[in-house]
């Protein structure tokens, strides 16, 4: 019988994980595995943090009320198979949690989450998580093929827009401060000012 998983110093933090072993873990933490490797999450995060994933779901949501697809908020699980390999629990070594995120193929969404790229991830910055969100994540995002990546960074009010190019790069947008606009669904405007506020 399998020892259970109840607290993260039980994991060897350099070894290598799938979202088989994630399922199987009792452990109170959020976590997440990017290419097998565990990544603590932040704390719980900041009233400010909390405030603005808050005022962004609400002004989504009433967009995509209206609109095909639907926005999910953390914690949700993404799965994010390797392009080459199965999407079996055994075989997927990336699953994360963004913030926020949009899914329009429903056929992406099951009881556990989603399997799949989303159309749109939202990533709200933190002091403890910034570098991960900046670097792996970003890399991870382009690869997986999320077509429109939005980095929120609070201490400055701004938001930072990446858009999947036909080579499948990422390329950044000039920095949102007031009316933020979507590049693959035209229609969603927000201002800024009433979710920074």
């Amino acid at each position: 019988m399998s020892t259970i998983i109840t607290d993260i110093n039980q994991l060897d933090l350099d070894g290598t994980y799938t979202y088989a072993d994630y399922l199987s873990w009792r452990i109170e933490e959020r976590l997440e595995l990017i290419k097998g490797k565990i990544f603590k999450m932040s704390p719980a995060p900041s009233l400010r943090h909390q405030k603005i994933s808050g005022r962004l779901h609400l002004e989504m949501g009433q967009f995509f009320k209206n609109y095909y697809g639907q926005i999910f908020y953390a914690p949700f699980d993404v799965r994010l198979p390797r392009k080459d390999s199965l999407a079996s629990d055994g075989k997927i070594f990336t699953v994360v949690q963004p913030d926020l995120c949009v899914i329009c193929d429903e056929n992406k969404l099951d009881e556990k989450g989603c399997l799949g790229a989303p159309d749109l991830i939202i990533e709200i910055l933190s002091p403890g998580n910034s570098k991960k969100e900046m670097n792996e994540k970003f890399d991870l995002y382009e690869e997986s093929g999320v077509r429109e990546y939005w980095l929120v960074e609070p201490s400055d009010n701004a938001v930072y827009i990446y858009v999947l190019n036909e080579d499948g790069k990422y390329i950044g947008l000039k920095p949102v401060t007031s009316i933020l606009k979507s590049s693959i669904f035209p229609d969603l405007e927000i201002n800024l000012e009433e979710i920074f506020g």
